[in-house]
């Protein structure tokens, strides 16, 4: 009855803000405020209790004896055989122990006593409402030893949301490829549907950067790759929970993933431990590491540090590695306070400062003449002076502040009320030669940019488990503040020769003399014409409000999780959207098999990373024609919405193995994407007028047997998105519709991950291995279809002479047995970069044979790869007992097999994977 009362009262209480808010626009904050305390407040009188939106629960208890004495210093365990989530506490002289931040999951809770028969029972931790046993031991003659085992059914999961779990019992001894986005490779490898892209970016079943955050229950829903902002170290993670399936209400805004991450607590840890970590690699890479964890029964403390420089700070566009320096300092500190029975504070502090270099390629580390030909180091610009090499960097700070106040209302009843601030503050800065910054066909004008995103929020959740029921119901309010500081100036002197007036003629005389627009707009900052940078300057805020109400029922055999969410989105544009979520799962209990269906309604809104250039810019006269604009108009977002659908199996055999799978299918209207500035780095988000996402993922896991364990997962994706472009700049509203592969847009992909530890205290093994069938590439010179790249559309003749030599090396062209270098294109003796089809060819992308090339069903894609990597280490060195020594050897890519991520992407260009990387650490643990 609360569930029903809380959720009928919140979406009405909402349907009558949105009513406000459409009469009332222009005092937004005002009624914002009063439905938000009335409509919640409302809530809570009528169901008079409930619970928080962490992500992680608590177990307290007593042990006794068959007479009902208090057993002191008894050994209590909790463990999942899948996750390997295991934790071990003793009970005091009340007989009494506890467990704080437990991740939701099924566990085995064990308990041992000298004299008495050890005990096992089942919890199912699934709500931040407390779960509170009494443990009875039997007396015997000697004390009994237990060896929980994994049986079929505890392989399973009764939940209608298909998702993964991971604890640091598979990360700590899993081969990472990144060490400065280190949260993202743990996703791509341990999760199904993850495509894996370059520099921390991977995109989550067909869709890029849909992905959310919720560390201890903080929504975080900008984008977390290195070259956006910064992300928690993973020392701080306790475990996580990576969602894939159609989401519960609680969850909004970018769902394709949901990253539920648990960090680490310091309550309870009456003895401090900590570790100090120090290692060396490849690439000058070197890692300095702290973390440490203290506190009592009733407080606690976890704090860790680490430094990383590195000489491969991001992915470059060659295999060799040039201007690619970086480093990276990260601070965490998780507070945990009880301050009685019934309230405790939680606070999350972070602070990271990355800066790295942008890599060159060798198209701009060997100079580039102002002409954009390129020549030999020393070539001049138009100002008389030696280019040089580019060098073009990045700074990226970002702080963050969450704390949250949780009461125990009773029993089966918790509330929490928390708050955050988190800050990205990203600097782009241009070679100090803006002549540097030309680079062929790729960038044509220099960039600076200063921009600051800043998202700060309220949320508030309410908890009932009892019976049946886990009811949760709750509402956030986040107000995201963004400030955009853009510099550019032309410094190619080709550039506005190739421009046309409105009429579509040429608006530069023979002479190359502007003389109408958008020339004559663009010649004072044409550089290479002695004219300076100009200034672009954007302000918005966006506010969101969210309000849901959700019930995970468990009844026999079914489970349901029945919801509803509302979202008010305002940022240069409005929209509400309600959206329904259901999920049901059937466990077949004598075949250990569960069934699964979900559907979700789900509101998508634009990136914020330079939203207002993108809805702005085309209404700009300057950055009009760098922006490629079909009009003088600004071009508004319209949030995205989508509904989802998915069916999955779970299915035991015996009590070694456990397969997961899941189908999707995916409909989106307003899909967004990236494009970027000009011919510059800088990206911005785009909107398309709809996409279809079908695939599949799943997911094998063997838990621990006699030391081994393995997981394997899987998935298949196709990512169509429809045209014409609908938002954002550049957007061409009247374009004729379309469909294309995007290059989220992966066939196949697989991660294998086998560990190896034949006694508990003994050495271990692990190894990946990793295949992609590759992400759909770049305009790829190809001939015929809807490629048409050969002569006039030949498909019998390739002419390759869109791109540079270089771009051709990278992509690595060849022709017959002439092979593209930096300097030297393709040839044939027909002309430069002119090949037959019949000789064609490329060692590192799948090019459509000739009259093949179809954008939807057979786009030019990247080479498959098959990457290794290994990990060996010893957690105990020498034995120890309080004080261990531990070392671990990693090699990434040990096969040096030399590969593409992609190639000449719209959003993020072209990127090599890592090298063969060998990195040694050596660690001290207390």
């Amino acid at each position: 009855m609360c569930s029903a009362i809380a959720s009928l009262t919140l979406w009405t209480g909402l349907n009558l803000f949105i009513s406000l808010e459409e009469r009332m626009l222009a005092s937004y904050k005002k009624s914002l405020s009063a439905a938000f305390v009335v409509v919640f407040s409302f809530a809570i009188a009528l169901c008079a209790a409930a619970q928080s939106s962490g992500n992680s629960g608590s177990i307290t208890g007593t042990v006794v004896d068959s007479t009902g004495a208090v057993v002191r210093n008894a050994t209590v365990e909790i463990h999942n055989p899948v996750s390997g989530y295991d934790q071990t506490t003793k009970t005091d002289s009340n007989g009494a122990f506890s467990f704080a931040n437990i991740p939701f999951n099924p566990y085995h809770l064990t308990a041992t006593a000298e004299g008495f028969a050890s005990t096992v029972q089942d919890l199912d931790i699934r709500s931040v409402v407390p779960s509170t046993v009494k443990i009875a031991l039997q007396v015997t003659g000697s004390r009994e030893s237990v060896t929980v085992e994994a049986n079929a059914t505890d392989l399973i999961e009764n939940d209608p949301h298909f998702h993964t779990d991971v604890d640091r019992a598979l990360f700590e001894k899993l081969p990472l490829e990144s060490q400065s986005s280190s949260v993202s490779s743990l996703v791509t490898l341990a999760t199904p549907g993850i495509a894996a892209d370059s520099n921390g970016l991977f995109h989550g079943l067909g869709d890029h950067a849909e992905n959310s955050f919720s560390v201890d229950g903080q929504p975080i829903t900008d984008q977390q790759s290195k070259v956006f902002s910064n992300q928690i170290p993973l020392d701080s993670v306790e475990s996580m929970e990576v969602i894939s399936g159609a989401p519960p209400a609680e969850y909004g805004d970018k769902t394709s993933v949901v990253i539920n991450v648990t960090t680490r607590s310091g309550q309870g840890v009456t003895t401090p431990h900590g570790e100090v970590t120090a290692s060396y690699g490849s690439f000058g890479t070197s890692n300095i590491g702290f973390n440490l964890a203290y506190g009592k029964q009733n407080w606690g403390n976890f704090v860790s540090a680490n430094g990383l420089n590195s000489g491969r700070f991001l992915d470059p566009p060659e295999f060799s590695v040039m201007h690619d320096k970086g480093n990276e300092v990260n601070i965490f500190d998780r507070l945990d306070y009880q301050l009685s029975t019934a309230d405790s504070l939680h606070i999350n502090l972070g602070f990271t400062r990355s800066w790295f270099q942008t890599p060159n390629s060798f198209d701009t580390q060997n100079a580039t003449a102002w002409n954009g030909v390129v020549v030999d180091d020393g070539g001049l610009g138009p100002n008389g002076l030696p280019v040089g090499p580019a060098d073009q960097r990045s700074q990226i700070k970002t702080f963050n502040i969450a704390p949250s106040w949780t009461r125990l209302i009773s029993p089966t009843t918790v509330f929490t009320l928390g708050g955050w601030v988190r800050r990205d503050h990203y600097n782009y800065y241009p070679s100090s030669n803006p002549f540097a910054d030309l680079a062929p066909d790729l960038q044509a004008q220099t960039v600076g940019q200063d921009r600051t995103l800043l998202n700060s929020g309220l949320r508030s959740n309410l908890s009932y488990a009892k019976g049946i029921h886990n009811v949760k119901i709750g509402a956030s309010y986040e107000q995201t503040f963004l400030d955009e500081n853009d510099k550019v100036g032309v410094v190619d002197p080709t550039f506005l020769a190739s421009l046309t007036d409105s009429n579509g003629n040429s608006c530069v005389d023979a002479n190359g003399n502007p003389i109408a627009p958008p020339c004559t707009t663009l010649a004072p900052y044409d550089l290479t014409r002695g004219g300076s940078v100009y200034g672009f300057l954007g302000h918005t805020d966006v506010k969101e409000l969210a309000l849901y109400a959700q019930d995970a029922i468990t009844k026999g055999n079914w489970a349901f999780n029945v919801g509803i969410r509302g979202d008010f989105y305002n940022g240069l544009t409005t929209h509400k959207e309600a959206e329904p979520r259901l999920g049901i799962a059937y466990n077949i209990k004598p075949s250990n098999t569960v069934l699964r269906v979900s559907y979700a309604r789900v509101l998508e809104t634009p990136f914020n990373e330079n939203l207002v250039l993108s809805n702005q810019g085309c209404g700009n006269p300057v950055l009009n024609p760098l922006l490629l604009c079909s009009s003088a108009s600004i071009t508004p977002f319209s949030p995205g919405w989508r509904n989802e659908f998915h069916a999955g199996i779970q299915q035991a055999f015996g009590k070694y193995l456990v397969f997961s799978g899941e189908y999707i299918w995916k409909y989106t209207h307003n899909a967004y994407d990236f494009s970027v500035l000009g011919a510059t780095p800088i990206t911005f988000p785009i909107e398309w007028a709809r996409s279809k996402i079908p695939g599949f993922a799943g997911r094998v896991s063997v838990p621990d047997f006699h030391g081994f364990s393995a997981l394997v997962v899987f998935s298949s994706v196709a990512a169509r998105f429809f045209a014409p472009q609908v938002g954002g700049a550049g957007a061409t509203p009247a374009a004729p519709a379309g469909v294309f592969r995007i290059d989220h847009d992966e066939h196949f992909n697989q991660t294998t991950h086998l560990q190896y530890q034949p006694w508990k205290k003994g050495p271990w093994l692990g190894f990946n291995w990793r295949y992609d069938s590759g992400l759909v590439a770049g305009p790829v010179p190809c001939a015929g279809g809807n490629c048409a790249n050969g002569p006039l559309g030949s498909d019998t003749v390739i002419d390759a002479s869109i791109i540079s030599p270089d771009q051709q090396f990278q992509a690595g062209l060849f022709c017959g047995s002439i092979h593209a270098t930096p300097t030297t294109p393709i040839s044939s003796g027909l002309g430069t970069s002119i090949c037959p089809a019949s000789q064609y060819g490329s060692t590192l992308i799948q090019i459509p044979a000739p009259g093949t090339e179809d954008d939807d069903h057979n786009p030019p894609r990247i080479g498959s790869r098959h990457l290794f990597d290994i990990a060996v280490g010893d957690d105990n060195l020498f034995r120890g007992d309080k004080y261990k020594w531990s070392l671990q050897v990693t090699a990434v890519n040990v096969t040096n097999r030399v590969a593409l991520y992609n190639f000449l992407s719209t959003f993020s260009g072209t990127h090599y994977v890592t090298p063969r990387t060998l990195t040694a650490q050596l660690g001290f643990h207390f």
